[in-house]
């Protein structure tokens, strides 16, 4: 009985050939964008599925709405009657047996549906958008008892939230125990590399150039080194973290962002030198208000001074409809809670001046920012956290689970350098003769 020949139409590019002819355990495609990734990760999942009848394969993309416009519905257009869709399974079937979950990955908590699932081949569609952590949990499902290929496929594109692991297995190789060199592979796909869009949308290559220089570089270029994916580039584990004791006779206050998905409380402490010294977080989803304010009083009993107040975004003061009460009014009532403040909450500038205490004083060594390594979640976040799109001088707002601890920073700096102000004038006036304006000799 001879082979049945199935046909799917489409000529693919020679980079797209390139990466339908891998057969390396983990294969990342991509680099620019317009490259034709989403195409050929398609392309390449159902031939799969036609050459080896029962294979379970899973397709991702960090939302379902992307997971729908980008993969689902033109899947259904291209294939037709190849493959069947069922919703309730959220599947592609096949009359051989082989099936193609389609799943999305939008926080840690949509990750834990997926433990202990086995799937021999994976494709995530825009690796870059996932953490390392997700990564890693979505390849231990990389496994199984049949007779088949047992693969993951990426693509992805300089920038997110996963630029730095990306970057890390497939552009530096730079592996780490467990990890080997000939598992992984990196296929650069460029927009010129993809004659149908080019042919399609020839205006697309002008708006990527009019960009700005770093995500020109990026997208355009596929340039890895042109774009790090973090909002702070200069934030670096050994000058910024500290794994002993923090100095003595510092002044402590707090910083807190409140959300019901998440509280980040920041201990600080403000030393005489002008340091700030990050020196303890509590990080918790789904509390009460209340439940945060005892949240936050537990933090404070670990400072070596009394905390002096806590400094909170401003909605906090805005009267809730359900009780009448303010958010602030509500944690006041909590005993031990120290007296709360509005932040400054001016993005733009807020970053600008964490960016300041990164970087430290001209001259200085030491950077004036420093973190305790019991920050575990601050110092991930920092290390995570994207530009805006839009607007580069500001954070992304997504993942949103990436910006809580940051923005409690953000408060915390912005509190102490207005406090830093203050005192830099009380000194200078300190060394003003009394009367000596009025004499005429300033």
């Amino acid at each position: 009985m001879s082979e049945q020949v199935v046909r799917i139409g489409g000529v693919p590019s020679p980079k797209q050939e390139e990466f339908f002819a891998s057969r390396t355990k983990y294969t990342a495609y991509g680099g620019a964008r317009g490259g034709g990734k989403s195409w050929a990760l398609r392309r390449k999942l159902v031939a799969l599925c036609l050459c080896h009848a029962g294979i379970h394969c899973l397709l991702l993309r960090r939302t379902l709405e992307e997971l729908k416009s980008n993969h689902i519905y033109p899947m259904q257009k291209e294939y037709g009657a190849l493959l069947q869709w069922q919703e309730k399974d959220r599947a592609f079937f096949f009359e051989n047996g082989s099936r193609i979950d389609a799943g999305y990955c939008d926080c840690d908590r949509d990750v834990l549906r997926y433990q202990g699932q086995e799937y021999d081949i994976i494709a995530i569609d825009e690796a870059t958008q996932l953490t390392e952590h997700q990564f890693t949990v979505f390849r231990a499902c990389l496994r199984g008892v049949g007779d088949f290929p047992r693969r993951m496929y990426l693509t992805c594109n300089p920038g997110g939230v996963g630029h730095a692991w990306v970057k890390r297995l497939f552009i530096d190789r730079e592996f780490r125990q467990g990890e080997r060199a000939q598992d992984y592979v990196f296929i650069s796909a460029k927009l010129q590399d993809n004659p149908v869009l080019m042919r399609a949308d020839p205006e697309y290559a002008e708006q990527l150039k009019s960009l700005p220089p770093r995500l020109r570089d990026a997208w355009l270029h596929g340039r890895w080194d042109a774009f790090a994916g973090q909002f702070f580039p200069e934030f670096r584990e050994e000058r910024h973290v500290f794994t002993g004791a923090a100095p003595d006779g510092l002044h402590c206050f707090a910083a807190m962002d409140y959300g019901f998905d998440r509280l980040a409380v920041l201990l600080l402490g403000r030393g005489a030198d002008g340091r700030l010294w990050v020196l303890g977080e509590r990080c918790v989803s789904n509390l009460t208000l209340r439940e945060a304010a005892f949240e936050a009083t537990a933090l404070f009993r670990e400072a070596p001074s009394r905390v002096e107040y806590v400094v909170a975004s401003p909605d906090l003061w805005n009267r809730r409809q359900d009780s009448g009460l303010s958010g602030v009014a509500v944690m006041q009532t909590v005993p031990a809670m120290p007296p709360m403040r509005a932040a400054d909450d001016r993005r733009v500038a807020g970053w600008r001046v964490v960016r300041q205490y990164l970087h430290g004083t001209d001259g200085e060594s030491e950077a004036r920012l420093k973190i305790s390594h019991n920050c575990p979640e601050l110092i991930r976040c920092m290390e995570a956290l994207m530009c805006d799109e839009h607007r580069t001088e500001d954070a992304a707002s997504q993942p949103h689970h990436l910006t809580h601890a940051p923005e409690a920073l953000r408060y915390g700096v912005m509190s102490d350098a207005a406090y830093y102000q203050v005192a830099q004038e009380e000194k200078a006036d300190a060394f003003r003769m009394p009367g000596a304006r009025t004499k005429g000799l300033w």
